[in-house]
């Protein structure tokens, strides 16, 4: 899927839900239903029928949502941002969409079809498959981009570079959805680079047809350590993390043979994951070229190869490239040279209620669809809270239920909460009737950023559980598992507790400045 425009959810014992553009329930014919690869959701708790809210509250729910609004800062660096989003496309990555399909066992389907934390969207099917073969130098290293004006070797993405203009700038890569946004786009150039260097430093004894293999297993098992102990403490509460990750699953495919391949819960894929849009800046403070907010959502956009044109280019503009610093605080490694100044530093919005005002008129280029959709179904929170009626969503109420029920600490909001919240949202456009309904069938995304608006903006309860439990399960899963291989260290960070998203920066760079800025300033 290159647009986030429609989506289709192959839900197990329930057949396939898909939408229009607009996030609109769209049956399939039976014949295009039985060619459709599924993938496979599930549920974690309840149907949600009965308990949706109508489509003129959900209209005045995401206009509330999505009003101008103040910057509201955390502490959280943007980077996080957009490896969430990376993580996202990982997780939801369509291998089979990069193989030759009549050469792919039914085993292989659900493989490429399952979410896993396996770096597919990085890989593909890997450098033996005839169609991912494209996406290597060498059948080891992974091909990077230049930039041009300034040209600068490996920081843009591979592009195809022959055809029409769309053709040539189109990127080379397994998921094209990793260039929807210039943000992710630089996330994922850098782990090609991290990609790259685990090869170069792999020792020189390994057997050459062992090398892809070992490489990848090196990056995949230091990614997911990286996710478990740097990201998701920052977005979720620290304590519901390490218990799952130390005591196992209470409410998600609890008991499952860890070698099977997982599913993905409706109610983190259509509601908890979807927090990241809420941590979304208006504007960047995007690099030397760009400070003081000059990298605008719409320009991240504008420069990218799949949701705009790269401003006519076939390459990325290199006045473009991302200072990472900005992004992340490398402070955190000791390296103090690579710490900006606060106020040219980039902090997430607050997990919350809001999302900011571009959201609610979204890219055509984002969306996909021919017209592009019009008016409200351009709106982010309208089509998270359509699609979530669609697949009739179980609400915050049912999964705070659902969850007690298992045993799990979770308490509650209540309705005062819901209503008033914490100095976001506000209800007020909301007649008595619609309010009462809120509040008693709390759309799932709403209710689990009510939460976290509640706890400082970090999840927590019924979010942070969900969360949580998703990600121990994908990593459970995986061809390469942290979870299966709990004596497991990383070898790659400071000392062999320890790897965070800027050691995997400052590793990909081989520790140099040029790299993680190389436009300087």
């Amino acid at each position: 899927m290159e647009h986030h425009g429609s989506e289709s959810y192959y839900v197990l014992g329930e057949g396939l839900l898909a939408e229009s553009g607009g996030g609109r329930a769209q049956p399939l014919a039976p014949e295009v239903e039985a060619a459709t690869a599924p993938f496979r959701f599930s549920r974690m708790g309840p149907s949600g029928a009965g308990h949706q809210v109508g489509e003129k509250t959900r209209q005045l729910l995401a206009q509330a949502m999505t009003k101008v609004q103040a910057t509201r800062g955390s502490r959280i660096p943007s980077g996080f941002t957009y490896l969430g989003q990376f993580i996202d496309h990982d997780l939801t990555a369509d291998k089979t969409a990069v193989t030759f399909g009549e050469d792919v066992s039914p085993a292989a389907m659900l493989q490429g079809r399952s979410p896993v934390l396996d770096l597919d969207s990085l890989y593909g099917a890997g450098p033996s498959d005839p169609v991912s073969a494209g996406f290597y130098s060498d059948g080891l290293h992974l091909k990077t981009g230049a930039t041009v004006n300034p040209a600068k070797a490996g920081h843009d993405l591979p592009r195809v570079g022959k055809g029409s203009a769309a053709a040539r700038r189109k990127a080379n890569i397994p998921d094209l959805r990793n260039d929807e946004n210039l943000a992710v786009a630089q996330t994922h150039a850098m782990f090609i680079r991290f990609h790259n260097r685990v090869v170069d430093t792999l020792p020189k004894s390994t057997p050459p047809g062992q090398m892809f293999s070992r490489a990848r297993r090196k990056v995949t098992k230091h990614y997911q350590w990286m996710i478990r102990t740097d990201f998701l403490p920052r977005i979720c509460q620290k304590a519901v993390v390490d218990d799952v990750f130390k005591n196992g699953r209470k409410v998600f495919e609890v008991g499952a043979t860890p070698t099977d391949m997982p599913t993905m819960p409706l109610e983190f894929s259509v509601a908890a994951y979807r927090l990241g849009h809420s941590m979304v800046r208006a504007a960047y403070n995007w690099n030397v070229n760009f400070p003081d907010g000059g990298g605008t959502l719409d320009l991240l956009f504008h420069f990218t190869g799949t949701s705009g044109n790269l401003d006519g280019l076939d390459q990325l503009f290199g006045i473009w490239i991302a200072d990472f610093r900005r992004l992340y605080n490398f402070g955190e490694a000791g390296r103090e040279d690579l710490v900006v100044a606060e106020p040219d530093f980039n902090r997430a919005q607050r997990i919350d209620t809001m999302l900011v005002n571009p959201l609610h008129d979204l890219p055509v280029g984002s969306i996909g669809g021919t017209p592009p959709p019009p008016g409200i179904d351009r709106n982010l929170a309208y089509r998270n809270l359509t699609r979530a009626r669609m697949v009739s969503l179980a609400s915050g109420q049912q999964m705070a239920a659902l969850m007690k029920s298992k045993g799990v600490a979770v308490t509650p909001l209540t309705k005062a909460q819901i209503r008033d919240g914490k100095g976001s949202a506000t209800l007020e456009a909301l007649s008595k009737k619609r309010l009462n309904r809120v509040v008693a069938d709390t759309p799932l995304w709403f209710y689990i950023l009510r939460e976290a608006e509640l706890n400082q903006g970090r999840l927590t309860g019924v979010g942070a559980r969900i969360v949580a439990e998703t990600f121990h399960r994908a990593m459970e899963g995986s061809t390469f598992s942290i979870v299966r291989d709990p004596a497991w260290r990383p070898q790659l960070g400071p000392d062999t507790n320890t790897f965070r998203m800027v050691d995997l920066l400052l590793f990909a760079a081989n520790g140099k400045a040029a790299v993680i800025n190389p436009l300087g300033g």
